[in-house]
């Protein structure tokens, strides 16, 4: 699969580079936003509700270091998705789906996981029962 490695994620796999952009906290909200068309700073801030002016500033200046978010040179400033930037709509329906479809499940499994004892969650992974070892 793309030079990735069966058992995991290589240094040169492919995968990595779409799990930095996606795994910042804002990219997704900010990309979705603009899947509908460009929109300026102030619009993309009242789309997405809790980031800041500044972490939003950063946010659009690496998804515009990624190739992902153009600026527009219009009478207000704004930003559009570009064409890569609109590859990766369908991919983020996708984990929206999943999402909606598993949430109940991964909130049930963190509860869970929150009254486990303390003793048995301090230990190291490999030693916990029912997880498999990591192979180094």
């Amino acid at each position: 699969m793309y030079g990735c490695a069966p058992s995991g994620f290589v240094s040169d796999c492919p995968a990595r580079l779409a799990v930095e952009i996606l795994s910042d906290k804002w990219a997704v909200p900010v990309i979705w936003s603009l899947s509908q068309g460009p929109l300026r700073h102030g619009e993309i801030a009242d789309v997405i509700h809790g980031v800041s002016r500044k972490v939003l500033t950063q946010t659009l200046r690496r998804l515009h270091g990624h190739g992902l978010v153009a600026s527009e040179a219009r009478p207000q400033a704004g930003y559009r998705l570009t064409e890569l930037g609109r590859t990766l709509i369908e991919p983020i329906r996708v984990l929206t789906d999943w999402s909606a479809r598993h949430s109940e499940a991964v909130v049930d499994s963190q509860e869970a996981a929150a009254v486990l004892p303390l003793a048995q969650s301090r230990r190291p992974r490999h030693q916990r029962r029912g997880v498999p070892a990591i192979p180094a």
